[in-house]
């Protein structure tokens, strides 16, 4: 493994780079500029083809075709390929990875130990998981920290994904838990809506207004879930009056088995997250 290198003359602190330059990366770039974080122009994005980077070039931001001119040229860099695809970009990059650079990992299921191995001795490495929602800067994000990270690099990074949405610093452990809660979670989440606005439907609602009224009913109930820093089964019970809609209702779902079957698909999705991680 190469030893760390020293500061190339061409690095340009408070640049961020990201290489690939997919869906996230792209989500991730637009946060960072939108809430001022970073300037466009202080962005630089690498991918094989045009096809991704022409909507970094449409933020204002720099692109190339070249991953080591990312590590060149910027301190902070994402690395957001495809899982299987990172061991060889990481192989690419090791030679110009110098003590200076903060590297933060969005590969699913790529393990801190793998990356730190990748790499050479030392690299400040941390890993993100985030979620489909940081492309409207509303993601529910965890982080973790690889052994040579320290507090410092972990507050930079916790502060900068602010601006996508909220990011917790948690134990590697949890990151496949985040997976099966809050990645696969937003397909939960939009059967639950898709379900409730068609129940709105199926006793006479136009299917638009149902949808959208079923989408701000879970934004809302989510915003005073966060805001009141209440417990769901307190704000649950809140809604609830004797012999009302809503306990007739909520009869109606545990008789289905919604809990434990929202429970259940929590599970299968982390272990499944496991699974992969393992491979």
């Amino acid at each position: 493994m190469a030893a760390v290198a020293a500061k190339p003359d061409s690095q340009r602190v408070g640049f961020v780079g990201f290489v690939g330059a997919g869906r996230m990366a792209e989500a991730i770039a637009q946060g960072l500029i939108r809430a001022g974080k970073v300037e466009a122009q202080h962005v630089l994005a690498s991918a094989p083809t045009d096809r991704n980077l022409c909507h970094f070039r449409a933020l204002g931001c720099q692109t190339t075709h070249s991953n080591q001119e990312v590590l060149q040229s910027c301190s902070l860099v994402f690395f957001a390929t495809k899982p299987h695809i990172l061991p060889t970009v990481l192989a690419e990059v090791a030679p110009v990875v110098t003590s200076e650079h903060i590297l933060v990992s969005v590969a699913a299921g790529v393990s801190l130990s793998t990356l730190e191995e990748l790499l050479p001795p030392n690299a400040r490495v941390l890993r993100v998981s985030p979620n489909l929602p940081c492309v409207v800067q509303e993601g529910a994000m965890v982080m973790a920290r690889g052994r040579h990270a320290g507090n410092s690099e972990a507050e930079l990074l916790q502060t900068l994904l602010e601006a996508c949405g909220q990011c917790e610093e948690v134990p590697e452990a949890h990151v496949d838990i985040h997976t099966g809660l809050s990645g696969s979670g937003v397909a939960f989440v939009c059967m639950f809506s898709e379900a409730l606005a068609e129940g709105a439907i199926k006793m006479g609602m136009p299917s638009g207004l149902a949808h959208r009224l079923a989408a701000q009913t879970l934004l809302g109930t989510a915003k005073m879930l966060l805001q009141k820093g209440q417990h769901p089964a307190q704000l649950r019970t809140d809604t609830c009056t004797p012999g009302g809609t809503t306990i007739h209702g909520l009869h109606v779902l545990e008789q289905g088995g919604l809990r434990a079957a929202t429970m259940s698909a929590v599970e299968a999705a982390t272990c499944r997250a496991k699974e992969l991680s393992r491979k």
